[in-house]
């Protein structure tokens, strides 16, 4: 693959194939790094570069995000998950990688590609995947159990993988699923019924990543779970919406096939792409699950504060800070 020009790089200490394994300057390869709604990706990029780690990302197209990663002395490779030779390109010179997917399908393909790729590189890639509470074979929902088995291909393929199953929902979830409604029409629907969920920011999520790709020692591996940060119900979770806009809100349980249309609708309108067909089809067999059995893991604070080493964000202050609340951007403009 020719090298684009926009894409940055890291000339110190490399070889033709890239910085030589086994020095400070070898990058962590991330995928997802252009992400947007709730994304981890770009989170991890950024923390990695403030501990003065090298990355490239593993991008499909060039445009303004991949401009300001180069801006940022990320080096950018352009490639897919579904393109293995381009993923053995983009892990020249890699020991550790961040693996992500979007809910979507084609997870197991892209975990098929990435670990041929990873066997094909030769050398060992520590594999840091962000996985969720639903990756499990006899789950609901088709996404869940799809992340299930390609995180099984990676372990039959031999990878050293640390998997991150986080039991929680993202507090980003909120605005993109029910903060239309809560502004126009004071009302959040949906089929989590009365049960509790466990909550965690998307900042979080994507500090959980950055301390199992540089301080594994505080997971449990290949396989863990940590838990979000706090347990509320959607009727609370209506009146901090209701707070943050000055204004009543109140959560209407609906069955699960009325949720699922009504996100259906919303991701034929959604002009940013973040609801899906598959995720409306996912969220609603996940809060189905919820609402019958309860959250899958327990939410738990100070476990959460032990593996990212800081304060988590609360639900109250990611919600009375207005981000679920506010007007969407323009189409481009996020």
């Amino acid at each position: 693959m020719s090298h684009d020009p926009r894409e940055g790089t890291r000339a110190s200490l490399t070889t033709p194939d890239g910085p030589a394994p086994g020095t400070p300057q070898a990058p962590v390869l991330v995928t997802g790094a252009t992400g947007r709604h709730g994304a981890t990706g770009p989170y991890v990029v950024r923390r990695l570069l403030e501990e003065g780690r090298n990355v490239r990302a593993l991008v499909r197209r060039l445009g303004g995000r991949t401009d300001e990663l180069a801006a940022r002395g990320v080096e950018v490779v352009v490639g897919d998950l579904h393109d293995r030779r381009s993923v053995v390109r983009a892990l020249r010179g890699v020991e550790t990688a961040y693996f992500t997917y979007p809910i979507d399908a084609g997870v197991v393909a892209a975990a098929a590609n990435y670990a041929a790729a990873v066997r094909e590189h030769g050398s060992p890639v520590r594999t840091v995947v962000m996985s969720m509470g639903p990756a499990h074979p006899a789950h609901p929902s088709d996404r869940g159990r799809d992340q299930w088995l390609a995180e099984e291909v990676m372990g039959w393929a031999g990878l050293d993988v640390l998997v991150l199953r986080i039991a929680a929902a993202f507090h980003e979830n909120i605005g993109v699923l029910h903060g239309g409604s809560a502004r126009e029409r004071g009302v959040i629907r949906n089929c989590f019924g009365n049960t509790p969920v466990a909550w965690i920011n998307a900042e979080d999520a994507g500090e959980l990543a950055v301390a199992a790709i540089l301080h594994p020692e505080r997971f449990d591996g290949p396989v863990c779970y940590p838990p979000g940060a706090e347990a509320a119900d959607h009727a609370t979770v209506a009146a901090l919406l209701g707070e943050a806009l000055g204004r009543p809100v109140r959560f209407e349980p609906i069955d699960p096939e009325t949720w699922r249309r009504e996100l259906a609708e919303l991701a034929a309108t959604d002009t940013d792409g973040v609801v899906n067909p598959d995720m409306a089809r996912h969220i609603t067999a996940v809060a189905a699950h919820i609402a019958g059995r309860g959250p899958t893991r327990p939410a738990d604070r100070d476990e959460l504060r032990r593996l990212i080493g800081r304060d988590p964000v609360t639900l109250r202050d990611f919600l009375l800070a207005g981000a679920a609340t506010a007007d969407p951007p323009p189409p481009g403009g996020r």
